[in-house]
C-alpha cells in the first residue's frame, strides 16, 4: 500500500486508504438510498402488481429484519477472514437482489428479493466502519467519519426526491422498477473498484481478541425463526382476518425467543461465543437502552410509510409530491446530527431527552394536523413545521445514542453491546412497520365512491397509525432516562462502534465477543 498522501489530506493518511474510502462509501450510499427511496414507490407497487397491504409492510419490514439479523455474523466473518471479500460478496448480492426486485412479477417474488437485499446490506455495511477503523490512523479517522456522515446525510435526503422524480418521469408501471435499478450502475462500478482499490486481507490485528469458536449459528437460527414467527401474524393477520394460525404463530415466536435466550445462557456457561452475550443484560440500564432502541426506531421509521401511502393512494398526489414531503425532516436531521456530538459533550443525556421530546412533539403535531384538517385540504405546508421539528430531534438523538447505551456496560463489553443495539434498531424498524401497517390497513374502510370518500378513509387510517407512532415516541421518551447522564471521557466507545447513520441504520461494531 502506497503511503503517498492525498493533497490536502491530513498527514499519515495513505492515498490507498482514501481511495478505498470512496469505494466503501459508494456501497454505503447505495444501501442508505434504498432505505428511503422505496417509501415513495410503495403506492406504485401496490397499483402495478395489485399488491396486498401486507406486501407493502413486508417490503420494508422484511428488508429491515434481514438487514439486522445479518449484522453480527457478517461482522464476525469479516473479523476472521478479512473484510474485503465480505464487502464484495454482500455488495454483489445486493446489486443482484436490486435487479431481481425490479424484475418481480408478483408479491412473493418482490418480498423474497427484498429480503435478500436486506441480508446483503447487513453483510457489507459492517465492513465499511471496520475498514475505516483499521486503515485510518487515529489522527485522521475523524475526517474519514465526517466524510461518511456527509454521504449518509446526502443519500437519505436524496432518496425520496430521486424516487419521486423517477416515478414521475417513467410512470407508475415502470417507475418503481427503476427505483430499484438505480442501484445497478453504482453497484457494478463499486464492485470493479473493490477488486482494485480495497486492500485484501483487512482483518482485525492479531492483538485483538477474535472469536475462536466462530458464529453461534444455532442461536442465529433460533432468533431469526422467533422474530419471523412474531412478524408474520403482525403483518398478515389483519389482511386475513386474524385466523387461529396467527395466534399459534405468535405463541411459537415467543417460545422460540425464550429458547434463544436459554441457548445463549448455555453457550456462555460453556465458555462459548454466544451471538448475544447474556451477561450484558445483567446491567438494567443496558436492558432499558436496548428497549429504547427498539421502541424509538419503531416510532420514527414508520412515519413516511404512513405519509407516502396517504399522500398517493389517499389524496391522489404524485410520487414526487410525496417525496417532497420528507425534505423538512431530512434537513432537520442533517442539522441536528451536525450539532449532536458537540451538544452531547456539553449537555450529556439531556441532548437525547431533547431529541426524543422534539420527535414526540413533532409526531403529536402531525397527528393533530391529520385529525383537524379537512382531508382533501392537506398539503405539504401543513406538515413542514412538525416534520422539521421531528427531523431535528431525530438528528440530535440518532448520532450519539449508541455511545450512551453502550456506556451502561463495561468497556470490555462495548463490542458485543454495540452489536446488540444495532440489531435491535433494525428489529424495531421491522416491528414498527408491521404494527403501523396493521393499524393503517386494519382501520381502512372506504364508505363511498369518489375522491372525497377515499381521502377521508385514508386520512382517518393515517391518523390512527400516526397516533400509534406518537405512542411509541412517548414510551421512548420515558426510556431515555434509563441511560447514564454522561459518557465518560467524551465517549467510552470506539468510533467504529458508535457511529450511526442519519436514516437510523446502524453501522455496527464488527466485534461481538
Amino acid at each position: 500500500m502506497t503511503s503517498t498522501p492525498v493533497p490536502g489530506a491530513s498527514p499519515g493518511a495513505p492515498r490507498r486508504a482514501w481511495q478505498a474510502l470512496i469505494v466503501l462509501l459508494a456501497g454505503m450510499f447505495m444501501a442508505l438510498l434504498d432505505t428511503t427511496i422505496v417509501n415513495v414507490a410503495l403506492p406504485s407497487i401496490r397499483t402495478s402488481l395489485d399488491a396486498s397491504e401486507a406486501t407493502l409492510s413486508w417490503i420494508i419490514s422484511g428488508y429491515a429484519l434481514a438487514f439486522g439479523l445479518a449484522l453480527i455474523p457478517a461482522g464476525r466473518v469479516g473479523d476472521r477472514f478479512g473484510h474485503k471479500w465480505v464487502f464484495f460478496t454482500g455488495l454483489a448480492l445486493f446489486t443482484l437482489a436490486s435487479l431481481a426486485c425490479g424484475l418481480s412479477q408478483n408479491d412473493l417474488q418482490l418480498i423474497i428479493a427484498r429480503v435478500v437485499q436486506g441480508l446483503a446490506g447487513g453483510m457489507f455495511v459492517p465492513a465499511v466502519t471496520a475498514v475505516i477503523q483499521l486503515m485510518f490512523p487515529p489522527a485522521v479517522r475523524g475526517k474519514a467519519y465526517a466524510i461518511m456522515g456527509s454521504v449518509i446525510g446526502v443519500s437519505t435526503a436524496l432518496g425520496p426526491i430521486v424516487g419521486g422524480l423517477i416515478i414521475e418521469a417513467f410512470g407508475v408501471e415502470n417507475g418503481w422498477r427503476l427505483v430499484f435499478w438505480v442501484n445497478l450502475p453504482i453497484g457494478i462500478l463499486a464492485l470493479i473498484a473493490t477488486v482494485f482499490l480495497l486492500p485484501g486481507g483487512v482483518a482485525l490485528p492479531q492483538t485483538t481478541q477474535v472469536s475462536r469458536t466462530g458464529v453461534d449459528w444455532l442461536g442465529l437460527v433460533l432468533i431469526s425463526a422467533g422474530l419471523v414467527a412474531l412478524l408474520v401474524p403482525l403483518i398478515e393477520g389483519q389482511d386475513q382476518g386474524w385466523p387461529l394460525w396467527t395466534v399459534f404463530t405468535l405463541a411459537a415466536g415467543v417460545l422460540l425467543v425464550v429458547a434463544f435466550g436459554a441457548w445463549e445462557v448455555s453457550v456462555a456457561k460453556r465458555d462459548g461465543n454466544p451471538l448475544v452475550p447474556p451477561h450484558l443484560f445483567s446491567h438494567p440500564a443496558f436492558t432499558g437502552g436496548v428497549v429504547l432502541a427498539l421502541v424509538y426506531f419503531a416510532a420514527f421509521t414508520s412515519i413516511f410509510f404512513t405519509i407516502s401511502i396517504l399522500w398517493q393512494a389517499g389524496l391522489g398526489r404524485s410520487a414526487l409530491e410525496s417525496g417532497l414531503v420528507s425534505i423538512p425532516f431530512a434537513i432537520g436531521t442533517i442539522l441536528g446530527a451536525s450539532q449532536s456530538d458537540r451538544l452531547a459533550k456539553r449537555l450529556g443525556r439531556t441532548i437525547l431527552v431533547v431529541g426524543v421530546a422534539l420527535v414526540t412533539i413533532g409526531l403529536i403535531w402531525i397527528w393533530l394536523v391529520m385529525l383537524l384538517t379537512t382531508p382533501g385540504d392537506l398539503t405539504n405546508w401543513h406538515l413542514l413545521p412538525p416534520l422539521f421539528l421531528a427531523g431535528l430531534g431525530s438528528g440530535f438523538f440518532i448520532a450519539p445514542n449508541v455511545s450512551f447505551i453502550v456506556a451502561t456496560v463495561d468497556r470490555s463489553e462495548a463490542g458485543g453491546a454495540s452489536g446488540v443495539v444495532g440489531v435491535m434498531q433494525r428489529v424495531g424498524s421491522a416491528v414498527g412497520i408491521a404494527v403501523i401497517g396493521s393499524v393503517f390497513f386494519g382501520t381502512l374502510t372506504v364508505t363511498g365512491p369518489g375522491a372525497d370518500a377515499l381521502a377521508t378513509a385514508f386520512t382517518h387510517s393515517a391518523t390512527m397509525a400516526m397516533a400509534v407512532s406518537a405512542g411509541f415516541a412517548i414510551l421512548a421518551l420515558a426510556l431515555v432516562f434509563a441511560l447514564p447522564r454522561r459518557v465518560a471521557g467524551n465517549g467510552s466507545v470506539p468510533a467504529a462502534e458508535e457511529r450511526m447513520t442519519g436514516a437510523g441504520d446502524p453501522i455496527p461494531a464488527t466485534r461481538s465477543d
